[in-house]
């Protein structure tokens, strides 16, 4: 097999798996090193040594290589293959066309918006959007106003020249600020695609407190996704972390009311909401967005969670807008422009 596709299938699969971010990059750090050369002159470097003493190589992607030159399955990636467990039978998964919120290495993602882009087709996403963090989120490398604005140029070069594969939309994870304000101008905002608001600071504040922000933000005309609603983390590296305090009903109901989505963040480390508050949006009528929160291209397929928990909490698919073709969605998402 293709050496480069063997070392982006192994790196793919560690995303899946959860795996430290360290030992992923060494496999796109290798599939980079190799990337031009071609099948002779990598067989001309694996014959004299000279790739074993190439930068980015390292004695495991070595290994893969010379057996993916040799037209063999490399022994890693097959291990990794079987160990891979069947995601959760939903038949909303199959429904799902796209995916709301993702981030690249302009912010705290691991890859370019090419190698995100490529990975959502591969899955067949109809469309994926990439919402980077807001400048306030500077341990998450936020984008300021001039760097987004360079990304929507980059982003529209790539749809230019990709016609026919996934659709980028361009987009933000915006924070909502102490105020309840959102972390961007309103001209900038009305500009993109699409607007997740979350919160990512004071996550333990009073309950008045926090439904008072959160309810501003959703009643902001820019957001269509109020993103991991709770803040919670129930498993992964950085530990655990209980659900923020605030008025549900309240909150969902500012949702219903100004047709803003509840995302279901399929992230495995948060499962946001809870099943209880799952159906208290259900119930307010409110709309859903079943997202990745991708930091990585394997954690594209996180959706395959969400979609199982929106199934068991009998969310019907033509309320999920990840579900809708895309002139539909963009009908929704130009209400908040």
């Amino acid at each position: 097999m293709d050496a480069i596709d063997a070392l982006n299938e192994i790196a793919f699969l560690l995303e899946r798996d959860l795996a430290p971010r360290f030992k992923v990059q060494a496999f796109r750090r290798a599939a980079g090193a190799i990337e031009g050369m071609s099948a002779s002159e990598l067989a001309d470097r694996l014959d004299d040594g000279r790739l074993a003493h190439t930068k980015g190589i390292g004695a495991r992607t070595l290994e893969v290589i010379t057996q993916a030159a040799a037209g063999e399955t490399p022994d890693y990636l097959a291990s990794l293959r079987a160990q891979q467990k069947d995601a959760p039978a939903s038949s909303l998964a199959a429904a799902l066309r796209g995916d709301l919120h993702s981030h690249t290495n302009w912010s705290d993602g691991t890859v370019p918006i090419d190698a995100m882009a490529d990975a959502a087709t591969m899955l067949g996403r109809e469309y994926q959007a990439i919402t980077d963090h807001s400048p306030h989120l500077t341990v998450a490398n936020g984008l300021s106003t001039e760097r987004l604005t360079q990304q929507l140029a980059r982003i529209a070069e790539w749809n230019a020249t990709h016609q026919g594969e996934v659709t980028l939309l361009t987009g933000i994870e915006v924070d909502i600020l102490d105020d309840g304000s959102l972390d961007q101008t309103p001209d900038v905002l009305a500009a993109l695609d699409v607007v997740v608001a979350s919160v990512h600071s004071k996550l333990r504040a009073d309950e008045t407190v926090m439904t008072r922000r959160m309810l501003a933000a959703v009643r902001n005309p820019a957001t269509a996704v109020l993103g991991h609603c709770t803040g919670r983390l129930v498993q992964g590296s950085r530990g655990t972390r209980p659900q923020s305090a605030f008025d549900a009903k309240r909150v969902f109901t500012a949702c219903a009311d100004n047709d803003v989505a509840v995302e279901i963040n399929s992230r495995p480390e948060r499962q946001d909401p809870p099943d209880d508050l799952i159906a208290l949006a259900l119930d307010t009528g409110c709309l859903f967005s079943i997202d990745s929160d991708a930091h990585a291209p394997g954690h594209l397929d996180f959706i395959a969670l969400g979609a199982a928990r929106a199934e068991a909490a009998g969310i019907p698919a033509d309320r999920i807008v990840t579900t809708w073709q895309l002139p539909r969605l963009r009908t929704w998402l130009d209400t908040k422009r």
